[in-house]
């Protein structure tokens, strides 16, 4: 009687069936969990590319084709990137949507912790300025001190949802963060549109692409 439960217990094509129904729930799973990255690594990319072309225009010395007024440069850049910060957090949210527990703890931290990163590293440079340090150096902390989160916080996403896409783009981001800073400025911010932002529009496509690849 034992074995005739046995058997009823499981699927009607047998344990190999079982197997292939978890397997493929577990990718179900994975998918939904990062089909969301790829648009925050474009979001990114493209806030990137318009706020620090925007910010190099803004300075005397930056782009000799455009100049705009400083103020306006700082607008576009801020409105880049919270409205990247805001395709972040609701892209985290979807992930953590249905998830209980230790993930779902996780995931709402990832998303507080980006708007908490940002807000202290902008505070940190309005105090940087109110103490006198000089424009040239405010505009090298600020864009490097924010590429340096978000590198952080891929970093941070790769250890959550075990992604080797965003370990990789998070060390790209950190290094590319970096090595803009001795360009001086105003030339980082054209380093950080071109080299980081396209970096992130490139490792979104290729994240999309491989996502896709998986499901099928």
């Amino acid at each position: 009687m034992d074995s005739d439960t046995r058997s009823d217990d499981l699927p009607l094509g047998g344990p190999d069936e079982a197997l292939a129904l978890i397997r493929e729930q577990q990718r179900t799973v994975a998918q939904r969990q990062l089909g969301g990255i790829p648009w925050v690594l474009v979001a990114w990319g493209v806030s990137w590319f318009i706020g620090f072309l925007a910010l190099w225009s803004g300075y005397e010395g930056g782009n000799p084709w455009l100049r705009i007024p400083l103020g306006v440069a700082a607008t576009i850049y801020g409105l880049a990137l919270l409205a990247a910060s805001g395709v972040t957090v609701i892209s985290v949210t979807r992930i953590s949507r249905g998830v209980r527990g230790p993930s779902n703890f996780s995931g709402a931290v990832y998303g507080i912790t980006w708007f908490a990163g940002f807000a202290a590293t902008y505070l940190i440079g309005i105090a940087l300025a109110r103490a006198g340090a000089d424009q040239a150096l405010v505009s090298l902390y600020l864009p490097s001190a924010f590429g340096v989160l978000i590198g952080l916080m891929y970093l941070m996403g790769a250890a959550l949802w075990r992604s080797t896409e965003q370990l990789v783009l998070g060390a790209l981001i950190v290094l590319t963060s970096v090595i803009a800073a001795f360009f001086g400025a105003p030339t980082n911010n054209l380093v950080m549109a071109l080299l980081g932002g396209g970096s992130l529009v490139v490792a979104g496509i290729v994240m999309r692409l491989s996502l896709r690849r998986r499901s099928s």
